[in-house]
């Protein structure tokens, strides 16, 4: 499913479960120990299915061990993402010399739980969320939303190591495309064309129960100070569907 919102550039692979063959690498293994079995096996899946995604690259296989605030440590000259969420993983991976930033993030498509929009919504994507709601009643936008900013979070540390909050960064959603918008609003210390590199852009779909979002900036491109949309035409991946 993930690769229906990934550029040609970008490999995917996705798993609608956990994996038996989904085995670890002893310091791989090392970093869940304490953790409780459903964990566990999340953690192997994910992993497994980055892995995948870096055969799909031809980078020899290696343990990916977390870094700073738990990202994990990809390969030199390689960018990347892992998502799960109950029954869902998903890893993204490409050359850092054909995307600067990448991201994914999965969600189960269900409502916010009280209070949580409020928290994380400027006042115009409060206003966005209660106009798409009447619109297209069928999606559950306060999760889509909150999904769309945790795809921009995660692009945005691997590549500046600053942390955004949920206020740095305003999201506007485009129905008809199934794309999204972002500007940064905390200073960038990116810089393109001789100007800050604070527009990034990317792709949602709801399907199966799920939300998905995706998040790929270009390493070049002819757009001063902004990343272009996400094209989805013929995507290069390696999709792995599990029931």
């Amino acid at each position: 499913m993930i690769e229906r919102i990934l550029p040609r550039s970008v490999v995917g692979v996705d798993a609608f479960g956990d994996l038996p063959q989904a085995s670890l690498h002893p310091l791989e293994a090392l970093v869940v120990r304490h953790a409780v079995g459903a964990r566990r096996r999340e953690f192997a899946t994910g992993r497994w299915c980055a892995k995948q995604a870096l055969a799909g690259l031809h980078v020899p296989e290696a343990p990916l061990l977390p870094g700073p605030h738990h990202a994990p440590r990809w390969p030199e000259g390689v960018v990347g993402s892992i998502t799960h969420c109950a029954g869902y993983r998903a890893a993204a991976v490409a050359r850092s010399t054909d995307v600067r930033m990448l991201s994914v993030d999965a969600e189960p498509h269900a409502p916010l739980p009280a209070g949580v929009l409020e928290s994380i919504a400027l006042s115009e994507e409060l206003a966005m969320v209660r106009e798409l709601g009447v619109v297209s009643p069928g999606v559950h936008w306060d999760r889509l939303l909150f999904s769309l900013k945790e795809t921009v979070y995660k692009a945005w540390y691997p590549a500046t190591r600053r942390r955004l909050e949920f206020e740095d960064a305003r999201i506007t959603i485009d129905l008809s495309a199934g794309a999204f918008s972002a500007r940064v609003l905390a200073p960038s210390p990116l810089r393109r064309y001789g100007r800050p590199l604070d527009r990034l852009s990317g792709r949602w779909l709801v399907s199966g129960g799920l939300l998905v979002a995706a998040l790929a900036v270009p390493a070049e491109d002819t757009t001063a100070g902004a990343a272009g949309p996400v094209s989805p035409a013929t995507p290069r991946h390696f999709p792995l569907s599990v029931t």
